[in-house]
């Protein structure tokens, strides 16, 4: 995962709803998965498949962790969270990009019904007294420079 993407991912997780919050889960997992397929690709950088799934995991794991298990579509999406869990070891074991690619396309559709359904949360970010963040850019004859106003005084923290 590039700098920029972790970025990307920390802004938007500090002004997520709930339903965002999988949706990110979702996409940093398929991002990982991307990076592990590319490691194998690139013939050889073991320590960065390893990492790259390592880190895939992490997301199954905190998919898994956030399931309520009392409401009706838990159960569903355990069994098939535990599917990807098993591909993603059986990939790393054997090294096969095709186990990655059947975990890309069960993720998938799941990330594509919870961003609709996030679009219907009109729910408020889960982080409160976070720094609302607003941007922009200064455009100076050889340098391009990145604004922000309202740093705020305690940046996410209660005074």
């Amino acid at each position: 995962m590039k700098k920029e993407d972790k970025q990307d991912f920390t802004l938007r997780i500090t002004q997520a709803n709930p339903t965002q919050l999988v949706v990110i889960l979702y996409e940093m997992l398929l991002c990982y998965l991307e990076d592990a397929e590319q490691a194998l690709a690139g013939g050889g950088e073991p320590d960065g498949f390893r990492e790259a799934v390592r880190k895939a995991r992490g997301c199954l794991n905190e998919l898994i962790g956030s399931l309520h298990m009392q409401y009706d579509p838990a159960p569903a999406l355990m069994q098939l969270y535990l599917f990807c869990v098993r591909r993603l070891a059986l990939g790393e074991q054997r090294r096969d990009a095709g186990m990655l690619g059947e975990i890309r396309r069960v993720i998938e559709p799941l990330r594509d019904a919870y961003g609709q359904l996030a679009e219907l949360n009109d729910a408020g970010p889960v982080m409160r007294n976070s720094q609302t963040v607003y941007a922009g850019l200064t455009y100076g004859r050889t340098t391009l420079t990145e604004n922000m106003a309202d740093q705020g005084t305690n940046r996410g923290m209660f005074a």
